[in-house]
């Protein structure tokens, strides 16, 4: 009990005096998961829409695999991005390994599929003549899909949640393909998992105090946001 206070007291000293280092690596673990989220949002959205609005053979397969990825391990995702942009691998000449840019890619990775998956389940679980009345009004395909999508945004936020919470609390593939590097690819979570190793348990405890805050923050935000469009 007595760690577990001395790590709240350390997050607090840390949060009050504005560490430098701290307020870095805070910085980066939005950075790195917020444009992850934002990637995720527009293929998942985008994605899961056109799945739920076609119709074709083999389409109940391809479901089921949207939502097999949204329990896609990210050690896995770490393994086959490291593979890729490996200096011998097929992108090595891009030369991102080990940088925010192929964390990035690895956390869009493992966020699209959650939130391709609630988009699909979204936007099927609306009326099913909705979308015939839309464009019997004189909608265009466009339009019909801007609507359906709009119908369905309350549940597409909590896709947004999980997306975000996927990634900002990951830690497997942000060390494979980021090696965290302080200074340049060192998160909440790597820096969690580093201190811990090294028996620095009220540093680690006040990592992961910052990093539920942080989650709890942006959760609220949209959560406020859920609730005030939400029907009454």
């Amino acid at each position: 009990m007595e760690l577990i206070l001395e790590g709240i007291a350390k997050a607090v000293a840390l949060l009050t005096s504005l560490d430098r280092e701290v307020m870095a690596i805070t910085w980066l673990s939005l950075k790195v998961s917020g444009s992850a989220t934002l990637i995720s949002l527009l293929l998942g959205i985008s994605g899961g829409t056109a799945l739920a609005l076609s119709d074709f053979r083999g389409k109940r397969l391809l479901v089921s695999l949207v939502n097999t990825g949204m329990a896609l391990p990210p050690v896995v995702v770490g393994l086959f991005v490291s593979i890729f942009f490996w200096r011998n691998g097929p992108l090595g000449f891009a030369e991102i390994l080990y940088t925010p840019v192929a964390m990035i890619i690895a956390q869009a990775i493992i966020a699209t599929p959650i939130v391709m998956g609630i988009t699909v389940a979204s936007i099927q679980n609306l009326p099913p003549n909705l979308r015939l009345q839309i464009l019997a009004l004189g909608a265009t395909r466009g339009q019909m899909v801007w609507l359906l999508v709009r119908e369905a945004r309350l549940p597409l936020l909590a896709g947004v949640m999980a997306g975000f919470g996927g990634v900002i609390s990951e830690v497997g593939a942000s060390i494979m393909v980021g090696g965290n590097i302080k200074g340049y690819t060192r998160v909440l979570t790597t820096a969690t998992v580093m201190e811990t190793g090294r028996g620095n348990f009220d540093v680690a405890i006040a990592l992961s105090l910052i990093l539920l805050l942080l989650c709890f923050a942006i959760n609220y935000l949209l959560t406020r946001i859920q609730q005030r469009e939400r029907p009454r």
